[in-house]
């Protein structure tokens, strides 16, 4: 599934108080059309939950988090462009918060 080389795009939704996240509709609308939209470039994903920070008792630094997997940047870049203004769009139906995008080689 995952291999050295490939890339990974990362995207975190901070928490930060106030700030409003619909997880049922995350995993049950949104992840579909992640798939959908980025097409056979997606080689693999994963949708996380924040359930708390480093030391006990603490909030979760993210509320969400996915991880998309492709082969190369070029492949990434290409599905992403066309599926950018879509997903994008779709935010404001499950969140108010600004998501921070880190792309990532997977070194093993």
């Amino acid at each position: 599934m995952m291999k050295k080389g490939m890339i990974k795009v990362s995207v975190l939704y901070p928490n930060a108080e106030g700030k409003k996240f619909d997880m049922d509709y995350y995993i049950q609308q949104h992840a579909p059309l992640v798939a959908r939209t980025l097409g056979n470039a997606l080689q693999a994903a994963s949708y996380d939950k924040g359930i708390g920070g480093g030391a006990p008792g603490t909030p979760a630094p993210n509320v969400a988090m996915a991880n998309l997997y492709f082969n190369s940047l070029e492949e990434f870049g290409q599905a992403f462009g066309a599926a950018a203004p879509i997903l994008t769009g779709e935010l404001p139906n499950y969140t108010d918060i600004t998501p921070v995008l880190q792309i990532s080689e997977v070194m093993d």
